[in-house]
């Protein structure tokens, strides 16, 4: 059996870049971030984890290159001192390590707050508790396109009973378990990762919603029914590419959420993509840079 490797980049820099470096290893790279509270030692420091089975020097060269581009940019936008980078490449059990030294109990929306299984958490009245582990797959709430997607996830399963969610590319199925604590009825979730198929299998059971929420490979090409709302919080070109099959399993009346997105440079561009569909814009949410925007389909 073959280890699987990850290339860890760390940063330091100005506590004022953290959430921006942040954003943009995880939403960018699709990287595991672990950065420490301003009350811990190692503030200013972040360790991103990029998933990478056999990093060829050239492929970490490419993405070394890519974060220095943008921390330059940071520096110049920011007026503070160049950040500082390294790298290594790391086995798969010393990430899982790492990760759970950082990993804490995290209010993401009023309301509802994650809790790692290595943690012990007596949750207040009216608290909605998700216990996870985030594995190797991701999607423990820390980013700002989650919170943003938990946010109208609410707003439009809000009053309702029974409804029917659809989660794609699910990861360690946050949003969908969310969608079953905020009232949906049933959650279908989709996912092109065995590592985070079986993630969200075990979340799912650990919380006991797996009467109600199936997640699973299924391609979208492969579903055919419809649904009361459709989330996808991915990147942008892979949203546009996903558009039809997004807009088909939508059902008339229902909505479509989407997330992932550079607030100044690409929700323009999904709002043209998808209005142009059969959808009217409803609404979006922006936090730092990064956004999510919400339809209803005609």
């Amino acid at each position: 059996m073959v280890t699987k490797k990850w290339l860890q980049v760390t940063v330091t820099a100005d506590p004022a870049l953290i959430e921006a470096v942040s954003d943009f290893l995880i939403g960018v790279l699709d990287a595991g971030v672990e950065a420490a509270a301003i009350d811990e030692p190692g503030y200013g420091t972040i360790n991103g984890y990029i998933p990478d089975p056999d990093p060829s020097p050239e492929e970490v060269e490419r993405v070394l290159a890519q974060v220095s581009s943008y921390l330059n940019e940071l520096k110049t936008i920011f007026n503070v001192p160049a950040p500082q980078m390294s790298s290594k490449i790391i086995e798969d059990e010393d990430w899982g390590q790492s990760w759970k030294e950082h990993f804490k109990p995290l209010t993401i929306v009023p309301g509802l707050t994650i809790v790692p299984t290595w943690e012990e958490y007596v949750p207040g009245v009216d608290e909605a508790v998700i216990t996870m582990d985030p594995g190797m797959a991701f999607g423990t709430g820390h980013h700002a396109t989650t919170t943003l997607t938990l946010e109208f996830i609410r707003e439009s399963l809000e009053g309702t009973t029974g409804k029917r969610l659809l989660d794609v590319g699910t990861g360690t199925g946050i949003l969908g378990m969310a969608g079953l604590l905020f009232n949906a009825g049933t959650v279908k979730a989709t996912d092109n990762d065995p590592e985070a198929i079986k993630a969200a299998e075990e979340n799912i059971a650990r919380n006991g919603m797996q009467e109600k929420m199936d997640v699973s490979l299924t391609s979208l090409a492969e579903l055919v029914d419809t649904y009361d709302v459709v989330i996808a919080n991915i990147v942008h070109d892979v949203l546009v590419s996903m558009a039809d099959d997004l807009i088909r399993l939508t059902e008339k009346g229902g909505y479509l959420i989407l997330s992932g997105l550079l607030a100044e440079k690409q929700v323009g561009n999904i709002r043209e993509v998808f209005c142009g569909k059969g959808l009217t814009f409803a609404g979006d949410k922006v936090r730092a840079e990064w956004a999510a925007i919400r339809f209803e389909k005609n």
